[in-house]
């Protein structure tokens, strides 16, 4: 009976009180979904605002409708324009090695083997190369560096 009590007392300022916890959690938890939520909430104590005798439900129910609306309308826009970034291959750590020399530690048997780059040992595929070849990184398959031998100069 309390929960219903204070929905039915529900204000404006709930609204951009929920709005900014959700935006803070968008910052504590990056996931660009609860910032669109905080929009929507903020959105609702406008109207809620200028109507304030809107009915509870009619105030989730807009609240549900505003943020399915901005989450599909913010996914079609970055979709159009993605984010700028001057640091493109941050998350995919193996495509920064992507036209790269390395020196092998270990022989290439059967197309496959390990070598070190930088602070990480990566499982490699390629032609069968003797230790210390040097080699370039042609592309990343997941966890795996496919590698070509790079001529003697």
């Amino acid at each position: 009976m309390a929960l219903l009590a204070y929905l039915e007392t529900l204000a404006y300022w709930d609204w951009f009180i929920a709005g900014l916890a959700l935006v803070i959690l968008e910052i504590l938890a990056p996931g660009a979904v609860f910032m669109w939520l905080g929009i929507a909430a903020g959105v609702v104590g406008g109207i809620v605002f200028f109507a304030p005798g809107l009915e509870w439900k009619v105030q989730f129910a807009l609240f549900a409708i505003l943020s399915v609306v901005s989450i599909v309308l913010s996914r079609r826009y970055l979709k159009r324009k993605p984010l700028a970034t001057d640091h493109p291959d941050l998350n995919r750590r193996g495509a920064q090695y992507v036209g790269r020399n390395f020196v092998l530690d270990e022989a290439l048997v059967g197309g496959s083997g390990r070598m070190k780059v930088d602070d990480t040992t990566w499982r490699v595929e390629g032609p069968d190369l003797q230790a210390g070849a040097t080699v370039r990184v042609a592309e990343v398959n997941g966890a795996t560096l496919r590698i070509e031998a790079v001529p003697d100069s």
